[in-house]
């Protein structure tokens, strides 16, 4: 090939090349320049949707943007807070040491004399912390409305010679409840192993919810119980015991006797028997064992009758179990890992299954039989 026809050839090659290249450039600016107006319309769209939507968005560019911390930049410089619980006293004087306390109340329903019997309580607010937890019934709906009516006139008073509690939790609970609230419902006895079994829960739940590293005291007050002395907090707390339980009673109106008299409420205060021992040891392992039943027949003396009415109010009685009406425990004895057995535990179950499980980490478990509160009376 001569030079002449080589330099035609690249000529035409480099030519070629050209319009080519012009093709494919003409071709990307087209779908870019396309693309653009197409994000753009649909942009538009999401955003004139999003103006009509009843919901927020957050910014659609957010990706782009630094990640925030999980943590504030700006920590306050104590910001870890340290805890000595070797430090918490737990004494017979606990007002003169600003001991707090704590005072839980599982409610199904919502009664005003007990608020006003709990108001009544001579023991400093500011040292006292309620714990509530609520079923989610119907009852429950109610009962909180009329909960947190009496709780805002107490702590968003204007008025400074109201006292003020140290701290209220409500909970609502996220397990199954009693289905009916009926005096007589609650007590059948084919309802208890699943009604106490619920109640365990109920109360595991708030007392672990509500438990702080300075609480001192622990008082399961039932919110049923609508009269207690004045002095509920120290008069308990006097015995410097790891467990005690007052001896729950009932007032009522005797119609045979044609006068107000007052009669036993809670039966799950008692001491073991030989019978009582007799029958757990036949017992299949998850089958358990509840007082105050004619069908179930320990023999167990029941602090319901040691009642005496000349007798001295801190007469001690020593306990197997107990009931959850009015028992007043030391922090410590929770922390230990004393909790309330929603499942049979030596055949016992709530707050009767936790006196076990405190007598089997060592505490005394103590009763006062001549120390009445008492129940509402349906």
């Amino acid at each position: 090939m001569s030079s002449f026809q080589m330099l035609k050839y690249q000529a035409t090659k480099n030519k070629n090349i050209k319009i080519i290249s012009s093709l494919c450039l003409f071709i990307f600016l087209y779908y870019l320049i396309s693309s653009s107006n197409n994000n753009s319309d649909s942009n538009s769209l999401i955003l004139e949707n999003r103006k009509n939507s009843p919901y927020t968005y957050s910014d659609t560019n957010s990706l782009n943007k630094k990640k925030k911390k999980w943590f504030p930049e700006n920590l306050p410089n104590n910001h870890i807070s340290h805890y000595d619980l070797n430090s918490v006293k737990t004494t017979k004087n606990p007002l003169q040491n600003n001991e707090k306390i704590l005072i839980l109340s599982p409610m199904a329903n919502f009664h005003l004399q007990y608020w006003e019997n709990l108001l009544n309580l001579n023991y400093p607010r500011e040292l006292i912390e309620l714990g509530f937890i609520l079923p989610r019934t119907l009852d429950g709906d109610k009962a909180l409305k009329q909960l947190q009516i009496e709780i805002s006139k107490i702590q968003n008073s204007k008025d400074d010679n109201i006292k003020k509690f140290s701290k209220i939790t409500i909970l609502r609970q996220d397990n199954d409840s009693p289905e009916s609230q009926l005096e007589k419902d609650r007590h059948a006895l084919q309802n208890q192993k699943k009604r106490r079994s619920q109640m365990a829960t109920a109360r595991n739940s708030l007392l672990f919810s509500t438990i702080g590293p300075f609480t001192s005291w622990v008082l399961w007050l039932d919110s049923d119980i609508v009269e207690t002395p004045k002095n509920l907090i120290q008069d308990l707390t006097a015995h410097d015991k790891p467990v005690i339980s007052a001896n729950c009673y009932q007032r009522y109106y005797d119609e045979n006797e044609k006068k107000n008299s007052i009669r036993p409420y809670d039966y799950n205060n008692w001491a073991e028997s030989n019978e009582g021992l007799r029958l757990a040891a036949n017992l299949p392992d998850d089958e358990i064992i509840v007082e105050g039943y004619q069908e179930i027949a320990t023999y167990r003396p029941l602090m319901a009758h040691f009642y005496d009415p000349n007798g001295n109010i801190n007469d001690e009685m020593f306990l197997d179990g107990v009931g959850g009406t009015c028992l007043m425990v030391k922090a410590d004895v929770h922390r230990d890992g004393a909790m309330f057995p929603n499942f049979p535990f030596y055949h016992l179950i709530e707050t009767e299954g936790f006196a076990k499980m405190c007598k089997r980490l060592g505490y005394e478990v103590i009763g006062l039989p001549n120390y009445l509160v008492y129940h509402y009376n349906e």
